[in-house]
């Protein structure tokens, strides 16, 4: 008999947890890390507002969530602003470097297998995050960008303990980085992430020094030495040093861009998504298309069958048409025109099919969400794209730089071909529920290509099937897969699956619970009472009050 009180396994879920939506009327923070909701409830105690919180909880998610995000991300945001009686759009995604170019790639022998490669310096493109906290802060906030970064730069320099689903994570990444990445360019990610020469286990205490150092700088400047101070001046000289091709002026060139949001009216609501360069818009093409069918049964093989159809039509328009807007060939708005989805709703058939793209007729990571008693409210996301992203550290920062330069093509002729200064295609993407042109509430739903996917099934789970948003999120979930795959999670009906398979679906069950994303939603209630459900497949947490 094993009498250790402390030999628990804490990712041994042997039977299943419950968990219940949660109420609160002064304020709401939602996130995939506890500390980062702590962290968001902390500003809002101290006077902030909600975007106060999301900034703060933004920032901390970069210490507390490494794996997933980093100084170094990219970042969308929505802003419902109860003053302004609008909802706002933030596109913080950095631009490709001026130097980097199709020629320039495969002169220096940099593709693999002619595509771009995932790690090293080739894919790094400029980091937005830190732009996009300064930006909000500014326009919206009610601290000081220092002050709503201070519980992060606190969690980096006095540290945290390691949670179950990111120590998973950090050893995911830190395996399969011991194999790959051998060069000295990748020497500083593993003495900052691997101090000890493995990844931190459940319960340990992890320290961020460098990023504290890095947060503390960018809070008191507004980010101005981020982008055109001693960070900037650190990455170029690493950048040529190793090889790489980011230098200063693509950093000081840098702004984040006030965009308008795009949103499909389904079922009377307006879903909401950023524009291109986002992959929103998948989403809203897909809800489009299945607002021209009636679904009752949530689990039937009808409703499974259009909802993996209309998303596979609205990936082959994606991936076919969707880049920097300022080079896309279309009028993106013309995707979601409803003659368009009412088209590819006649062309669906009773068999799983392979869709191509059509061309419109003429006439459209870490995710957060927060709410105050004001009315304010926030859906933001940022990401480092490949786990850690490039992997490579800035020295002496705790700068993780992300890899998202290996979404573009190297195909001269393809809508998201590689050109200097040029935003790719973006996965990540923000949500936002309207009504009547009153805010519902922020949503999201991280996690790669699974990200429209999670959010038309959570969407059609509120909005179709009558569920609280802690069952939205909870609810089984499937994942189409570029190949033609259909994977589910193991809580899916075997029976569902034979019915699927019998329609031409290539489906199979896929236990790893976290390629189906992690969620976060809010709901305002109209007596100002807000209703909040967290992802119930990492260490999520909701803090409130």
């Amino acid at each position: 008999m094993n009498l250790d009180p402390f030999a628990f396994d804490p990712l041994a879920q042997r039977y299943p947890s419950q968990r219940f939506p949660l109420y609160a009327r002064g304020g709401m923070v939602n996130c995939s890390s506890p500390q980062a909701s702590a962290a968001g409830l902390e500003v809002l105690r101290r006077g902030g507002n909600a975007v106060d919180a999301a900034v703060a909880a933004a920032a901390a998610l970069t210490v507390v969530e490494p794996t997933a995000n980093g100084i170094g991300s990219d970042a969308f945001a929505l802003v419902w602003s109860e003053k302004d009686q609008k909802l706002f759009g933030l596109n913080a995604s950095g631009p490709a470097p001026g130097l980097l170019s199709i020629d320039r790639v495969m002169a220096d022998g940099r593709a693999v297998d002619g595509r771009m490669p995932l790690r090293g310096w080739t894919p790094v493109t400029v980091s937005g995050a830190p732009g996009a906290w300064a930006a909000l802060s500014g326009r919206f906030g009610r601290l000081s960008l220092s002050e709503d970064l201070a519980p992060a730069v606190r969690y980096a320099a006095e540290g945290y303990p390691c949670g179950p689903n990111l120590s998973a994570m950090w050893q995911r990444s830190f395996d399969s980085f011991s194999k790959t990445l051998t060069g000295p360019e990748y020497g500083p990610w593993f003495r900052t992430f691997a101090p000890q020469g493995r990844a931190p286990r459940a319960g340990e205490m992890v320290y961020l020094p460098d990023h504290a150092a890095t947060l503390q700088a960018i809070g008191e400047t507004d980010a101005e030495a981020f982008y055109r101070g001693d960070i900037a001046r650190r990455i170029d000289a690493q950048s040529r040093r190793d090889g790489g091709y980011i230098r200063y002026e693509d950093y000081a060139a840098f702004h984040p861009k006030w965009v308008e949001p795009i949103s499909v009216n389904y079922r009377g609501f307006d879903v909401c998504e950023i524009p291109p360069n986002g992959q929103g818009i998948a989403a809203l093409m897909a809800l489009n298309i299945l607002k021209e069918f009636t679904f009752e049964d949530r689990d039937s093989v009808k409703t499974v069958h259009r909802q993996l159809e209309a998303m596979k039509m609205a990936f082959a328009d994606a991936f076919r048409y969707v880049t920097d807007p300022e080079a896309m060939e279309i009028d993106y708005h013309d995707l979601l025109s409803p003659a368009y989805g009412a088209m590819r709703a006649r062309e669906m058939g009773d068999r799983a099919q392979v869709w191509t793209h059509r061309l419109p007729p003429k006439s459209g990571t870490v995710y957060l969400c927060c709410a105050d008693g004001e009315g304010n409210m926030v859906s933001y996301i940022q990401s480092n794209y490949m786990g850690f992203g490039s992997g490579i550290v800035v020295e002496g920062t705790g700068v993780s730089l992300q890899n998202r330069g290996a979404d573009f093509s190297l195909d001269p002729a393809a809508a998201n071909r590689l050109m200097p200064g040029k935003r790719t295609y973006h996965t990540i993407i923000p949500g936002f529920l309207m009504q009547g042109g009153r805010p519902v509430g922020p949503f999201g739903v991280m996690g790669a290509y699974m990200q429209p996917q999670g959010h038309v099934q959570v969407m059609m789970n509120y909005i179709d099937f009558h569920l609280d948003p802690q069952q939205a999120l909870d609810a089984p979930r499937w994942q189409w897969l570029r190949d033609g795959t259909v994977t589910v999670e193991r809580r899916f009906s075997p029976e569902l699956m034979e019915a699927l398979a019998d329609r031409g679906h290539d489906i199979r069950m896929d236990p790893n619970t976290p390629s189906f994303g992690r969620g976060q939603m809010i709901v305002r209630l109209p007596s100002g009472v807000l209703v909040g459900g967290t992802e119930s497949r990492t260490d999520s947490n909701i803090a409130c009050y």
